[in-house]
């Protein structure tokens, strides 16, 4: 018997399935309501409508017990900032406190914009665990509104840091902190109103949990805790344990770092399954970015668990048992590890190239799981007031684009891929916030990768200023495009363009900081398109017809590239049958990509 199965089978003995069962609706259903009360409590957009934040229950020893998904790299991150309060004051906690971090290197923020926010749960004396909150913040000071500048090279270029620092003692605010922060930014009101937001779900999370334990008993929630996280690990381990054990490595570049624009760098993974355990090397990865390109272990464990989430299925229980269940080995010193002080607040481009290469490198070890790749993330940021008389504010907005196709479906449009689950602003909420006009909002047509499946389009959202204005990017894919998969096609890549169609135009590079944009101009963002799966000339001809019907391909990529050739008659559009055999005959290549 292993250790994790006799610790199992210890918390079996202190409580039965049925309460267990209850305790995990209850406490999930719990950090739902927490993340509501933040949505609805919060100032910026980035967290009231872009939903840029999460919230979590942790065990005494800072393990996550119940997250509610909305970021799934907050899996990693909760741990990890929970570990850099409880080494300052694992001694010293008291009801009625509260603590904050957000530092990239000390704790595990994905970058400092991300403030952690925590109170310990006593109950009769006892702790019980934690709740927390994670939030994206709009402007926390640094040379760039937004606080992630994408010229970077080190984390003091990014903002204010904060170490894991008191923010309430005895249900008290410690009002200094919130002068520091407001003083660091540009939009503070903002800011501290949403640090109390998240204040105000941990709070709930807290007031909560003392009715669940009045029921059920600290004792019994604490046999809980240890059980679930014990049977989530199992549960891992008995599915990894069917697949085949093998080795397989794949590799991802992402365009450049901001700096060296001329370099896309290299992440690569290899990943070994042996019996119940599951590796995943990225020693071969490129060396850390002298740009902010960088991503830190507690992001990347992340990375490596939503793959495994994806692969076993809607029904995994997500919490810190998934990471006990695997092995993460990585260089010092890499893209994947950085030395501190090196800079990460443009880290999602990375994330999504470790992610996309680990689809690809897991999908030949389960056959059939696979999938193409899909836009990445991206978003810019807009800042204005400096000027007399004009509204101060900072404009964050999140992109997506097309995911990549899977063996049994087209690929989404206009959607969040991977782990960044952010909405889109409605322009409604854009329009009536901010100095800024959308003159535009659309599909992409023949942006998607073609194959048997299709990936999804990419959308167009064309701005105009209102007022002077300074405009930061962060985005990636607009120079490697989304790869297919088993002869599928890429999708489209990226494209940030001022003044299009003026003699002013001008394309940005994937990422850029502090472009000054004047009343008038104009900026028109296009996202890519998602990978397409298989071959495209074995697409079922009617959906390539719906597809030309929707708008989503053109007559002329129809037959170019699936070889299907549509004609008119009194129906409207329809499939010339001879005519399609005969193209597709003539596009059939003589040797397949292999999945």
């Amino acid at each position: 018997m292993t250790a994790t199965q006799s610790t199992a089978d210890e918390a079996r003995a202190t409580i039965d399935p049925v309460t267990f069962q209850i305790l995990r609706a209850r406490l999930n259903g719990l950090v739902q309501e927490m993340q509501l009360s933040l949505f609805r409590t919060g100032f910026s957009t980035i967290i009231r409508e872009s939903q840029d934040a999460s919230c979590a229950l942790l065990d005494p020893a800072g393990r996550v017990v119940a997250q509610h998904v909305v970021l799934p790299l907050h899996i990693g991150a909760f741990p990890a900032c929970a570990k850099a309060v409880l080494d300052e004051y694992g001694d010293d906690l008291r009801p009625g406190d509260a603590y904050l971090i957000n530092h990239t290197h000390l704790g595990g923020s994905p970058h400092a914009p991300d403030f952690f926010i925590i109170c310990p749960i006593f109950i009769d004396g006892t702790l019980l665990g934690f709740a927390a909150s994670m939030a994206h913040k709009g402007d926390i000071g640094g040379p760039v509104p937004g606080s992630c500048s994408a010229a970077a090279t080190e984390i003091y270029n990014e903002g204010l840091h904060l170490p894991a620092v008191t923010y309430q003692r005895n249900y008290e605010t410690i009002r200094d902190l919130e002068r520091i922060i407001a003083a660091n930014s540009r939009t503070p009101t903002v800011v501290v109103g949403d640090m109390r937001g998240q204040l105000g779900s941990v709070r709930l999370g807290e007031r909560r949990m003392a009715e669940i334990a009045e029921k059920h008993g600290v004792d019994e929630l604490l046999a809980y805790f240890r059980e679930l996280l014990s049977v989530s690990e199992e549960r891992v381990r008995a599915a990894v344990r069917s697949w085949p054990d093998a080795t397989a490595s794949a590799e991802r570049y992402v365009d450049d770092d901001g700096i060296n624009l001329d370099h896309s760098y290299k992440v690569h993974v290899t990943v070994t399954k042996t019996g119940d355990r599951i590796s995943f090397d990225f020693t071969e990865s490129d060396d850390q970015t002298s740009g902010a390109a960088n991503i830190r272990p507690p992001l990347l464990r992340a990375a490596c668990a939503y793959a495994v989430i994806a692969l076993l299925g809607p029904q995994t229980w997500v919490n810190s048992g998934l990471l006990d269940a695997m092995d993460i080995v990585t260089r010092k010193g890499s893209v994947v590890d950085p030395h501190f002080p090196a800079a990460v607040n443009t880290y999602n481009p990375t994330v999504h190239a470790v992610v996309d290469a680990l689809f690809e490198a897991l999908s030949h070890i389960v056959p059939g799981r696979g999938r193409a790749d899909g836009c990445a993330s991206r978003s810019f940021v807009m800042s204005g007031g400096r000027e007399p008389g004009t509204k101060k504010y900072v404009q964050y907005e999140l992109f997506g684009g097309g995911t990549g196709a899977r063996p049994d479906h087209d690929g989404v449009s206009g959607s969040s891929v991977n782990h960044t689950n952010g909405k889109i602003a409605p322009i409604e909420i854009v329009e009536s916030e901010y100095p800024t006009r959308v003159l535009r909002c659309e599909l992409i047509r023949d942006s998607a990768g073609a194959g048997r499946f299709r990936g999804g389009l990419g959308i167009r959202r064309e701005y105009e200023v209102l007022e002077p204005a300074r405009f930061s990017l962060r985005s990636t894919r607009h120079k490697i495009a989304p790869l297919g998969v088993d002869g599928g096609g890429e999708g489209t890549v990226g494209k940030l363009t001022i003044n299009p169609g003026t003699p002013e135009e001008r394309v940005l590079p994937s990422r850029y900081a502090e472009l000054p944009l004047k009343v008038g101009d104009t900026f028109l963002l296009e996202t890519p398109g998602g990978g397409g799966y298989g071959l495209p000339t074995e697409r079922d001809p009617q959906r390539v017809l719906a597809d030309v019907r929707n708008g989503y391909v053109s007559t002329a990529a129809a037959q170019a590239t699936y070889g299907v050739v549509l004609t008119r008659s009194q129906e409207g559009l329809v499939v010339d049958t001879a005519a399609t055999e005969a193209a597709r005959a003539a596009l059939t290549p003589i040797v397949t990509k292999e999945a």
